[in-house]
């Protein structure tokens, strides 16, 4: 670890020059890639451990002001990586992102503020000595946002800074921040510390050293017997106790008086920051724990995102205040990809600033949605380039650009299965184009918060559009697209395996001004896990239902406003669906057609329409050839493939029809 005691100017000069080298060096071949996976892994699950280690060689002889310093472990950056800038918590080490270190440091330029214990810096200085930072490099790459990564007593400095500087392109992620001190129980924590005897170094560790638990208790009791605060000290005490056989690390890193000190900056921290809350312009994540027994950081949340103009939250009800810390606890890389916040520009771009889910990333959304994949146990076929039909996906182009067109099952009940099989079995990310309500939401709106979407953003989601699709296409990708959208996915009754697709083409031409490979694909399955029993039209008829549906279909983005037909009918609403014993779902990919060097041809309107039929009318072939032959699956019911199972083995390849 590298430790820099010089002006901030020095510094930035010295990590540009860090910067270009490791730009030189690039992110590494597939080996060097499996070598960042397992370090990452490990470092994620060192935690408290690897914290309390090296904080002991950072703390001692740490005289002098309060300065940055850049993480050794820090992994080759992408090009144009954004400065991310932590600031800590009452701590002042620095380390709160060590188990964060390696990730972060593959695609950010990752400076952490270090304040020395001695350090009796006032808060308006600290804001100050960040202040100078943050303008001297967006001085420097003025085109870049600067990340401020605040936790607790961070937070409220990184609200500071920004509050301060509402023209600089800022991006706040603020874990567990402080700026709810004056409703915490932390602000009694003061009179506490007065009333202990003697110093509090040799005392904390003597205190917390011994097990969680009821025994800790007893004895934290009878050092605050006879003070108003015992139930306080008790509460406050169960987020130290993870790491309680390292304390005396702790105790030198908060002495008494420095805890002291801290508590009382985090008063007026508090107090300066809720005060500039109204000034703040920036991009802010809040990351709050539901379990924090600091600080009541979810109701604090929530006040937050009413208050602050460009505001996302994301809840972590089992976590501790030590939001970065805990073993297992989160992965601040991944909330980044998962919310969309990992930008190199003024604005994010769902193509360029798009980061493919590392295989535990993606190994993790997967598992997360293991249950409709074990329900389901998906059959899939596709088409090898002599029209051969073959079970498996060997007939799936490996390399793109490729533009995957099919039939969109109720609710999108199709979706986990095909991109999950596809990533699993061909190693290949579908990107997939959706329904902006799933990247957009109002503050206030009344359609599904987007954090439930996450998982589709890190498999590399992107939002329907033109442009999307272009670069999308331009970049070689294998991209997913539904011509039907929503009104495919919220049919009405009867119309199971309808395709209501737009009467001009939309796709054909772009497809071939890159010379995309078309795979026409169809899905069967939805009627054999459930049957829609209240449609739109039922809904429409009872004035609340029509109501609710004319609200949510408003908040939503309009979507093909200039088409007519049923495509441009797609309301918002949710059928009302009667629940089948599963049955199985079936996927089918046609021969893909080819419109490399066919672009002039495919310019002429009637060309390209003629090629959009074929492939709506490649679709509904495979619709029709799954629905035909499924009858004829043995396993078809959910029942025959557990009695499979059950002799063969859980794991085992369940059989399906004969080719």
């Amino acid at each position: 670890m590298s430790v820099d005691r010089v002006s901030a100017t020095f510094v930035a000069a010295e990590k540009e020059i860090t910067a270009e080298t490791k730009r030189e060096e690039g992110i590494g071949t597939a080996e060097t890639e499996k070598v960042w996976e397992e370090k990452e892994k490990k470092q994620l699950r060192s935690g408290w451990k690897e914290y309390l280690e090296q904080a002991k060689e950072l703390i001692v002889a740490d005289g002098g002001p309060a300065r940055w310093f850049s993480p050794l472990e820090c992994g080759s950056r992408l090009v144009n990586s954004p400065l991310m800038l932590f600031l800590p918590g009452i701590d002042g080490v620095g380390l709160g992102l060590i188990s964060h270190h390696q990730k972060l440091g593959r695609i950010f330029d990752l400076w952490c503020l270090h304040i020395p214990v001695a350090d009796r810096t006032p808060f308006t200085d600290l804001v100050k000595l960040v202040e100078k930072t943050v303008r001297s490099e967006y001085q420097r790459s003025p085109n870049r946002p600067i990340y401020l990564v605040g936790e607790s007593l961070g937070g409220c400095l990184a609200l500071a800074v920004a509050a301060r500087n509402p023209d600089i392109d800022l991006v706040l992620i603020l874990a567990n921040p402080a700026t709810s001190f004056s409703r915490s129980q932390l602000q009694l924590v003061t009179p506490l510390l007065e009333a202990l005897p003697g110093s509090l170094s040799p005392a904390l560790p003597n205190i917390l050293s011994l097990t969680a638990g009821d025994p800790l208790r007893l004895v934290l009791d009878s050092v605050v017997k006879g003070l108003p605060l015992q139930n306080t000290a008790r509460e406050l005490i169960e987020d130290f106790t993870t790491f309680a056989s390292s304390l005396p690390v702790l105790a030198d890193i908060l002495p008494k008086e420095t805890l002291m000190w801290k508590l009382k900056m985090l008063k007026s921290a508090s107090a300066y920051a809720g005060s500039r809350l109204y000034a703040i312009k920036a991009q802010t994540l809040i990351l709050c724990s539901g379990n924090d027994q600091l600080l009541p950081s979810q109701q604090e949340g929530e006040r937050l995102i009413q208050l602050l103009h460009n505001c996302d939250i994301r809840k972590f009800n089992d976590s501790g205040h030590f939001l970065f810390l805990q073993e297992g606890s989160i992965d601040l890389v991944t909330i980044l990809k998962g919310t969309s916040y990992y930008r190199r520009g003024k604005y994010h771009d769902y193509v360029s600033d798009f980061v493919p889910p590392t295989p535990d990333e993606a190994k993790e959304v997967i598992e997360s949605n293991s249950l409709i994949n074990f329900v389901t146990s998906s059959v899939m076929l596709s088409t090898l380039e002599d029209g051969t039909i073959v079970k498996g996906l060997a007939g799936i182009p490996s390399e793109g650009p490729v533009l995957f067109v099919g039939y969109h099952m109720l609710l999108g009940l199709e979706l986990v299965p095909l991109v999950s099989r596809i990533f699993m079995e061909r190693n290949i990310l579908v990107r997939g184009i959706a329904h902006p309500m799933m990247f957009m939401k109002r503050k206030n709106g009344r359609l599904p918060d987007i954090s439930s979407f996450d998982t589709f953003r890190i498999m590399g989601a992107v939002p329907v559009a033109p442009s999307n699709l272009f670069k999308l296409l331009s970049s070689k990708s294998h991209v997913l697209l539904y011509p039907g959208g929503m009104r495919e996915a919220l049919h009405r009754k009867g119309e199971e395996y309808k395709l209501f697709w737009p009467e001009q083409s939309e796709f054909v031409r772009m497809a071939a001004r890159f010379g995309a490979k078309i795979v026409p694909f169809g899905a069967v399955g939805e009627d054999d896990v459930g049957q829609v029993v209240v449609d739109y039209d039922d809904l429409v008829k009872v004035p609340y239902f029509k109501s609710e549906i004319e609200s949510l279909t408003n908040e939503a983005k309009q979507l093909r406003t200039g088409s007519s037909g049923e495509v441009a009918n797609q309301q918002v609403h949710m059928p009302g669906i009667l629940p089948k014993v599963p049955g199985r779902f079936y996927y089918y990919f046609g021969k893909p057609i080819v419109t490399e060097g066919r672009k002039q041809e495919l310019k002429d309107r009637e060309k390209s329409q003629e090629l959009y039929l074929e492939v709506k009318s490649e679709v509904e072939n495979c619709i029709a050839y799954l629905k035909e032959k499924r009858e004829s699956d043995p396993y078809r019911s959910i029942l025959s493939r557990l009695l499979y199972q059950a002799t063969h083995g859980l794991t085992s390849d369940i059989p399906t029809f004969e080719i």
